[in-house]
Order: structure tokens, then C-alpha cells, then sequence
């Protein structure tokens, strides 16, 4: 039997979910703000014992009023806040499950596809996803059957604020970990996002991939091509993500291609070299003063030197794809000094400071060299021409 406190307790509460329901707009949003304020960080258990054990009642009308009145957007933000205190309330996950009965995930991702939702609100209904996929590997199936993965992605790289794009990847990493189910779809996703326009979001997609792929056996052929592009990047943090990914890469069944890969950027057609009309990179372009297609060129040449200082047995693979001709042929780039400072470093053989002196027929020699260092290395008859037209070069330099 309850003793009185208890029954005042009761009536209470109850009085309060009368003036919900008797309330309009105005003076619900005067008692969410009251809610937030006298709730934020209280347990399960002390939420039961200020609402008198019913506080489950309060939820079911506080997600029903979401699910109706989002696309108005009419207190969404405040809406959203007072059932984050509700998931996040530690010691229990009865709120969780009751807010997932109510379709609380389905939702939050109508939220996050609705294109009149503001930013803060669509920021706000990733924070309450991440708190239900954090909560264990059923509740991020649960997302996932929801086709939660795709709608996600989509704020990623759609979103224009850092905090909207930061917490979408905090939630795409937490539903790639412990969700074996679903870690295939997480992956090929991933790899679609490698094309999209948001440096920042490339950013971050590099990173999860990163993390992804270390827990898989086997890469997909799919993220080769995706990758070598983002070599382009003229942003410095999307490039050294990308090549940290390719020295992962060299452990699994996609290296011989990504190999081949590399060694083609050293020499790009012409087609290639043309200036591109892109307005999203002119005024990187203009300030930088680098085409893209010779910002790859130079990354792919540190990216081979990080490959081959790693591994000999790379050296050699990369030999016999006749690398050297490759590299020589890059260090005769000079509109574009990294291409050439990377390139002789890939040379280990030449000079650090080779690349200082060319001249413009030391640089054309380099640019129309026909060495074959396959034919050298396994001692054809035209070792003895090639020897001559390099030690012609060298003397050039003198």
C-alpha cells in the first residue's frame, strides 16, 4: 500500500499530464523548458521517482507529439532535447525500448530527411540515434532495417555545419562496431561517399573506412578506384587520409591493383593535364596555383616511396612495373615543384637536390624518356643504350 507522500506524489504528476493534454503549444513548450531544466542528467531511477514510477506515461505523449508536429517544426529542437534526457538516462533501458515501440527511430530519420528541418534540429536527432546505437548491437539493427545507414550518409555529406557532419560519422562509426550483420552495407556506402564534394566529409569517410577495413579479411575492387581519386584532394587532411588508407590497403587482394594504379597517375594524359573549369576547385586552383591532376601525380609518388620503404618485396613489384620510367617522367613536371621533389625522393638512387637543377632539356629528356627497366633488369640487349642515354642526361647536369 503507497503511503500518502507517495499518493501526493501521484496526484501530482498526474495533474501535470492533465495540463499536457488540456495544453496548447505555448504551454507545452513553457513545461518542456521546466522539464529540461529540473531533469538534465538524472538515471532512470530518479525519473521514476520524480514522476511517480509513471513516467513512462509522459514519453508515450512527448514521442506522440513529435511524430506528429515535426514537419511543422513547432518546438521540434525542444522536443527532441527533453526525450534525449529520457534515452540517456543511465541504470536502464526501458525508456529506450519504449521509445523504439513507439517507431521513436523512424522518426528521428523522417527528421533527418525532411527538408524543411532546421540544422540544429537534424543535429539533434543524430545526438538521440547515436544514444540508441550506442546502447548495443540489436538497437543498431534496429537503424540499420530502417534503411537508417543511407539517410545518415546523406547528412554527412549534405550537411553545412561541422557539428551536423561530425555527429552523422560519430553514428556511421558506431553502427560499423559490433554489427556484423550489417557491416557490408556500412562498407560499400563508405566507398560511395568517397565521390562526394565535401572535403570535410571526405575527411571523415577516409578515417571510418580506415577503421572499417582493418576488421575485414578482404576489400572490395569498388574502393580502388574511389581512392586513387581522392589523391586529387588540393585539401591536405583528405589527402593524408587517403594515402594512410592505400598503406593499409597493401596487406589485402586489391594491392596489384592499386599498385598499377599508382604508377599510371605518374604519367596522366593530356586530356588530363588540361585546366578543368570546376568552380568548386577554380579558387583553390587560382590560390594554390596547382591543377589537380598534378597534385595526384605528387601524391602518388609519396605514396609509392611510403610503399616501398615499407616493403622490399613492393620495391620490387613496383620495379616490375616499370616504375622508374614512371618516376623519371614525373620529375620532369615543372609546373609543379612537389611533383618533382616527390618523384626524386621515390628515386632512391638520385640525388635528393636533383630536381633543383633541371634545365628545360634535362626536364624534356625526362618527359620523353623511353626506359624500359624491365628489359635492364632482366638484362636485354638495349642495357647498354638505356646506360648511355642516362649517363647523356647526368653529364647535361654538370
Amino acid at each position: 500500500m503507497s503511503t500518502p507522500q507517495e499518493q501526493a506524489n501521484l496526484g501530482k504528476v498526474l495533474s501535470f499530464l492533465r495540463e499536457w493534454d488540456r495544453g496548447d503549444t505555448t504551454v507545452r513548450s513553457r513545461m518542456l523548458n521546466t522539464f529540461l531544466s529540473q531533469n538534465a542528467g538524472k538515471s532512470f531511477y530518479e525519473l521514476e521517482c520524480e514522476f511517480a514510477q509513471v513516467s513512462s506515461l509522459f514519453l508515450a505523449r512527448l514521442t506522440t507529439w513529435t511524430r506528429l508536429t515535426y514537419m511543422f517544426g513547432t518546438f521540434l529542437g525542444l522536443q527532441l532535447k527533453a526525450i534525449r534526457i529520457f534515452l540517456s538516462a543511465s541504470g536502464h533501458d526501458q525508456y529506450l525500448m519504449e521509445f523504439l515501440e513507439d517507431g521513436g527511430v523512424l522518426t528521428l530519420l523522417d527528421i533527418l530527411s525532411h527538408t524543411q528541418s532546421k540544422e540544429e534540429d537534424k543535429a539533434e536527432a543524430l545526438h538521440l540515434l547515436l544514444t540508441v546505437s550506442n546502447a548495443g548491437h540489436k538497437y543498431k539493427e534496429i537503424i540499420c532495417e530502417s534503411h537508417g545507414v543511407k539517410v545518415i550518409a546523406e547528412r554527412l555529406v549534405e550537411s553545412n555545419t561541422e557539428e551536423t557532419q561530425k555527429t552523422a560519422w560519430a553514428l556511421l562509426e558506431s553502427l560499423s562496431q559490433g554489427n556484423p550483420k550489417y557491416q557490408n552495407q556500412i562498407y560499400r556506402i563508405l566507398i560511395a561517399l568517397m565521390a562526394c564534394n565535401s572535403p570535410k566529409a571526405q575527411q571523415l569517410v577516409l578515417h571510418t573506412l580506415r577503421t572499417l577495413q582493418s576488421k575485414k579479411k578482404t576489400a572490395h575492387h569498388s574502393i580502388v578506384e574511389p581512392l586513387l581519386n581522392m589523391l586529387r584532394s588540393l585539401h591536405l587532411e583528405v589527402q593524408g587520409e587517403a594515402i594512410n588508407l592505400i598503406l593499409d590497403l597493401k596487406c589485402y587482394d586489391v594491392r596489384p591493383m592499386l599498385l598499377s594504379g599508382l604508377v599510371a597517375l605518374l604519367r596522366p594524359t593530356k586530356e588530363e593535364v588540361k585546366p578543368h573549369q570546376i568552380t568548386e576547385e577554380a579558387e583553390m586552383i587560382k590560390m594554390t596555383g596547382s591543377l589537380p591532376v598534378f597534385v595526384q601525380q605528387a601524391a602518388a609518388a609519396k605514396a609509392i616511396r611510403l610503399l616501398a620503404e615499407e616493403d622490399q618485396e613492393l620495391s620490387r613489384e613496383f620495379l616490375s612495373l616499370g616504375v622508374i620510367q614512371y618516376l623519371l617522367y614525373a620529375m620532369g613536371n615543372r609546373e609543379h615543384t612537389d611533383t618533382q621533389i616527390q618523384a626524386s625522393l621515390a628515386l632512391e638512387h638520385q640525388p635528393g637536390s636533383f630536381y633543383m637543377n633541371l634545365d628545360e632539356t634535362q626536364a624534356e629528356i625526362l618527359l620523353t624518356n623511353k626506359v624500359d627497366i624491365t628489359e635492364v633488369l632482366n638484362g636485354g640487349n638495349s642495357e647498354g643504350g638505356q646506360e648511355e642515354h642516362l649517363n647523356n642526361f647526368n653529364d647535361e647536369d654538370k
